[in-house]
């Protein structure tokens, strides 16, 4: 698997009965590395930072429940390589969660364009979040919010240096106007994720 390639083909994807084998491995190193990369921001938004382990396992994953064989291997690469980090920045799932279906409905309608107000911020410098252009995750019809995004943070080199310097605070915000809150990245995090990512 190389990783340091920074992009994830269709020769680094095990068959089915290979992935068999590892998998409780994966699912267990998974778990570990969800210690350093989950991050709670508020009481409804957590963030999942990614990385080239991650998105192999998405997709050996969807692999594994769908059995597409080629022909998904191909949709699944198209959506989740671009996930990986490429060298200068951090990518992100981000997931709303409200348990009840109907306040989960109601919660999302207020917070359209919340994709347009996330960023990480560490001393004084600020990284807005990029959306990934998949699609479109505020609906132009009533202006619901999607539950689960996914966000690039382009780092310049001083940003990235900022990052490894373990100086400051690291921050994840989200300043939309109905869901305003931060949460503070570990130092343990950030250490990860600069081996990971930049």
């Amino acid at each position: 698997m190389p990783r340091d390639t920074r992009t994830i083909t269709p020769a680094d994807i095990l068959p089915l009965d290979q992935y068999e084998l590892i998998r409780n491995d994966k699912k267990q190193e998974a778990l570990a590395r969800k210690k350093l990369t989950r991050i709670a921001v508020g009481p409804n938004a957590t963030v999942l930072f990614e990385n080239w382990d991650s998105m192999w396992l998405q997709i050996q994953e969807m692999l594994r429940i769908e059995k597409g064989g080629h022909e998904q291997l191909v949709d699944e690469l198209a959506a989740y390589d671009p996930m990986v980090p490429k060298g200068s920045e951090l990518t992100c799932t981000i997931l709303f969660e409200v348990g009840d279906p109907v306040r989960r409905d109601a919660f999302l309608r207020t917070i359209g364009g919340v994709e347009n107000h996330i960023a990480i911020q560490i001393g004084d410098i600020v990284i807005r979040a990029r959306p990934e252009g998949d699609t479109e995750r505020t609906r132009a019809s009533d202006n619901k919010a999607s539950a689960v995004h996914f966000m690039h943070f382009d780092f310049t080199p001083e940003a990235i240096a900022a990052w490894k310097s373990g100086q400051g605070n690291a921050m994840l915000l989200i300043d939309h106007p109905n869901y305003g809150h931060a949460a503070l990245i570990s130092p343990e995090s950030r250490e990860f994720l600069a081996r990971e990512c930049f």
